[in-house]
């Protein structure tokens, strides 16, 4: 068997409130390929985004391992991990998280800000970026002059602009209508099929899960492969 692109092995988290301490995932493991579109459902409360954010390095697990590319993100310091979400990670959140001063070229390449691309260089990749979601057209207007769905498409473009070997999105259509989610998920499916992607996507809506290739569910902490049903 090829080695997983990432391997999530045995990880624990829980949180602490006052003298309560709260168990939130207990001993989840699986491995994703490279290439991979993976689901997460399950009722609210079940860990679905803490996950997510442990996978994607914006949270910390209390014990286990989680190894991207043979390199363990647990093991990394604060520092060493903000820099490898930076380079591996593209990040699509269900209310956008655009920046409304800015237009919606300007918002998509804030994180190229980080890397050592001249002023021309990081205009040209934004503009391909919102050229690959089909907004090339939109660049010069700002979040307010862009329905649902486009300010959606210009979250996508920022999360692809630095060709992050991982896309995490959580609850990407949570905030759409029924025909702006449904072209987000194409798009997601695109970004999968034609890029090469791999997406984890947190989910509530089965009509989204059925674009993943693998779907998984959380519940009380415990990942489990949904039963197959007879047709």
């Amino acid at each position: 068997m090829p080695t997983p692109l990432i391997s999530v092995q045995d990880i624990r988290k829980a949180y602490r409130r006052g003298d309560q301490t709260i168990p939130v995932l207990e001993g989840i493991s699986f491995d994703i390929a490279a290439g991979e579109f993976l689901a997460l459902m399950g009722p609210s409360g079940s860990g679905k985004s803490t996950l997510l954010n442990l996978v994607a390095g914006l949270d910390r697990v209390d014990s286990g391992a989680i190894v991207m590319d043979g390199a363990d993100i647990t093991q990394l310091t604060e520092s060493e991990l903000a820099g490898w979400r930076s380079v591996n990670v593209g990040f699509i959140f269900q209310f956008y998280n655009l920046i409304p001063v800015l237009t919606a070229l300007e918002n998509v390449e804030l994180p190229l800000l980080l890397t050592s691309l001249s002023g021309r260089e990081r205009r040209a990749h934004a503009e391909a970026a919102l050229a690959a979601v089909k907004l090339a057209d939109r660049m010069d207007h700002h979040p307010a002059q862009l329905s649902g769905g486009q300010q959606q498409r210009v979250a996508i473009a920022r999360a692809i602009v630095t060709d992050p070997t991982l896309l995490v999105a959580d609850e990407p259509t949570g905030d759409l209508d029924r025909v702006s989610a449904r072209e987000i998920l194409d798009l997601l499916d695109q970004l999968n099929a034609q890029m090469g992607k791999t997406i984890i996507m947190v989910t509530h809506d089965p009509r989204a899960a059925e674009k993943a290739h693998l779907v998984r569910h959380l519940d009380k902490g415990v990942l489990y492969v949904p039963a197959q049903t007879d047709p």
